[in-house]
């Protein structure tokens, strides 16, 4: 009886060595992994230190300067007006800050459209509201863009 137990040590043991050897392989194949992971990561580190550099040589302003004293009659560039700037603000809204239209109050309303006009009806369509532009305010039913009240002068 002693003969089997033994063999039945000896197999799990055996086993478990097995398991064992796995599991550190498994470990050293993750950590080479790791080592070529971080390997490239200082590449690309490596690569976006040198884009910046070369974008600072690239736009230092006396090369622009030479740029465009050489090309002016090519490309006939203007200095900018400062009335042709705009605030943040004047700009459109933005697609993610648009509301999203109630999908009942679409279906509510097709459906009775439907129903309407199978009897016969002749009503005016209401007007769908629209959302007022980004940077306007609300004054007793009126919208007033603050867009038409542009300053000119200073640039922020």
């Amino acid at each position: 009886m002693l003969k089997t137990f033994d063999l039945v040590l000896i197999g799990v043991m055996t086993a478990t060595a097995a398991v064992t050897y796995t599991i550190k392989h498994r470990a050293e194949l993750k950590l080479e992994e790791v080592h070529r992971l971080e390997a490239e990561i200082k590449l690309e580190k490596d690569t976006i230190d040198l884009l910046k550099a070369d974008w600072a040589l690239q736009s230092q302003p006396n090369r622009l300067e030479r740029l465009v004293n050489a090309y002016n009659a090519e490309l006939q560039l203007q200095p900018t007006d400062s009335t042709a700037l705009v605030h943040a603000k004047e700009l459109p809204m933005l697609k993610s800050e648009v509301p999203v239209p109630d999908v009942t109050e679409a279906k509510a309303g097709a459906k009775g459209a439907t129903v309407a006009s199978a009897k016969g009806a002749t009503g005016k369509a209401q007007p769908v509201p629209m959302p007022a532009p980004r940077g306007a305010t609300q004054q007793r039913g009126v919208v007033a863009d603050e867009a038409d009240e542009i300053e000119t002068g200073s640039v922020e």
